[in-house]
């Protein structure tokens, strides 16, 4: 690993000159993936009457919800979900999950939410995420998350797993 071009994160550090960050900016995790199909899915959702406060705005604790109900999905759409992680051996825990709130989510909105894949070469699983309105697709809410993987007696694991690289040759080659 060269350490002024690499972290064991997958992420490269910032040198001097660069643009400051600005809020919600976080480093593209996509170097020496090419051109990967995307895999996305979009999944509408309910807001349900216990998610939301006295003036009828969603808690802000109901977009992790939203975002774990959207990796869950996703999982099971392109075959990566919990228990097939958890049968080869492996966790997946959160070590990163922010949001951007741009409008507010309100009782008896018809929100969806996006969820895309971020490749990268690190042995990690990363997602943005974007909650839009269905009435006029108005951007409400965006996100990120970062999950590593855990070997089954907690340590954290450096490589990807050998059923991950398979995973990722069957839905990230350019001819899948």
């Amino acid at each position: 690993m060269n350490a002024d071009t690499d972290s064991p994160h997958g992420a490269k550090p910032r040198r001097y000159g660069d643009r400051p960050a600005r809020h919600g900016d976080r480093p593209r995790e996509t170097a020496g993936c090419g051109s990967s199909p995307e895999l996305s899915l979009s999944k509408p959702f309910d807001i349900r009457f216990s998610e939301v406060d006295s003036m009828q705005f969603v808690w802000h604790g109901s977009y992790a919800l939203y975002f774990e109900d959207a990796r869950e999905a996703f999982g099971h759409r392109y075959g990566l979900d919990y228990l097939t992680i958890f049968r080869q051996g492996y966790y997946t825990p959160l070590v990163e999950l922010d949001f951007q709130y741009r409008q507010p989510l309100v009782y008896g909105m018809k929100p969806r939410i996006v969820i895309r894949y971020v490749p990268t070469e690190a042995a990690k699983l990363v997602f943005d995420y974007e909650i839009r309105n269905t009435a006029d697709d108005r951007l409400l809410a965006t996100g990120h998350s970062v999950q590593v993987f855990l070997d089954k007696d907690y340590k954290l694991v450096w490589t990807n797993p050998d059923f991950y690289e398979q995973w990722k040759k069957k839905w990230l080659s350019p001819s899948s």
